[in-house]
């Protein structure tokens, strides 16, 4: 307990010296705006190019996502099969977990439904009765993300002794779903490589920076400053290039947006749609600005921890 004054003092000391090495840094970046910005702005551009890929991506599988109403399940059932049977049918059918809704379509309704888009309308008056069979046409449940489960629910469907037919196109759905997924992958990858541009462009800024200062490192050590101390500058320098770096990403990111907003909205009117661009949010972009830091405080720590051992006073 007689320790604990002493213990606070040095914690309180060490975040101090933390705190004045951190802003001695800022005022060293400060004092060269030109070249900070420059540094900066490479840094918010490779991290605003993976971003606005994935918010595109992410746009386009929201609006995918509002596809699957579009995509239905038609049972043929068996031309035998009458109206009341057919709504058993549809009551049975509509309990399944893979099953959001079913519509009904009888035989009148059907023959109405081919004369209007078949044009044998005049032809079909001559008929002695409805060739046609009750349908029911099947809403799956997620069917746009679940593709595979929607075509194994048609085999079931199918197989049940009053369906004649179950018949659907998933086909552009997996097709879509597989070139999302490629999309996806190539982001990393893009993400990747940026990455690892971002930590080549701190690490070399900041041995330049240590380049400059040898002098000052070498009298540093000559007085017995410890590596860690002099390597504590140079670290805070990459996490503020880091910290404008991720804000500069999010303000080009959100002007992008703003500028693509009207046109898609307008776009997506003439197409009887509501559907407006969504941006980053603030998680998305606190995350974008950690992962920003890190990749400065990764860089810097690189380089200081090649260069420094390097230097040593004559």
């Amino acid at each position: 307990m007689r320790n604990s004054p002493h213990r606070k003092s040095r914690i309180s000391a060490y975040f101090s010296n933390h705190m004045r090495i951190a802003l001695a840094s800022l005022g060293r970046l400060y004092a060269q705006p030109v070249s900070t910005m420059m540094t900066a702005a490479v840094i918010a551009i490779a991290l605003a190019l993976p971003v606005g890929l994935y918010i595109a991506l992410d746009n386009v599988a929201r609006i995918s996502s509002g596809w699957d109403g579009s995509t239905q399940i038609s049972l043929f059932l068996q031309t035998e099969v009458t109206e009341s049977e057919a709504k058993k049918l549809q009551q049975r059918l509509e309990k399944h977990k893979y099953i959001k809704k079913i519509e009904l379509i009888n035989k009148e309704k059907g023959l109405q439904q081919f004369k209007e888009i078949s044009g044998f309308g005049d032809a079909l008056k001559y008929l002695d009765k409805n060739p046609l069979p009750v349908v029911l046409v099947v809403h799956p449940e997620l069917i746009a993300n679940q593709p595979d489960n929607t075509s194994r629910l048609v085999k079931e469907l199918g197989k049940h002794p009053k369906v004649e037919l179950a018949q659907l196109d998933v086909q552009w759905v997996k097709r879509l779903y597989t070139l999302l997924e490629i999309a996806n992958r190539s982001i990393w990858v893009v993400s990747s490589m940026l990455a690892i541009a971002v930590l080549l462009i701190v690490g070399n800024t900041i041995r330049l920076d240590i380049q400059n200062r040898r002098e000052e490192i070498e009298v540093s050590k000559l007085i017995g400053a410890s590596d860690a101390f002099i390597r504590r500058p140079f670290l805070y320098t990459g996490l503020w290039y880091g910290v404008i770096g991720g804000l500069l990403a999010s303000i080009i990111t959100l002007l992008s947006l703003l500028l693509m907003e009207a046109p898609i909205h307008k776009l997506a009117l003439l197409y009887h749609s509501d559907f407006r661009l969504s941006g980053l949010g603030i998680a998305n972009t606190l995350q974008l600005i950690i992962i920003s830091c890190s990749l400065g405080l990764i860089g810097s720590w690189i380089a200081v921890s090649r260069h420094l051992k390097d230097i040593e006073p004559t």
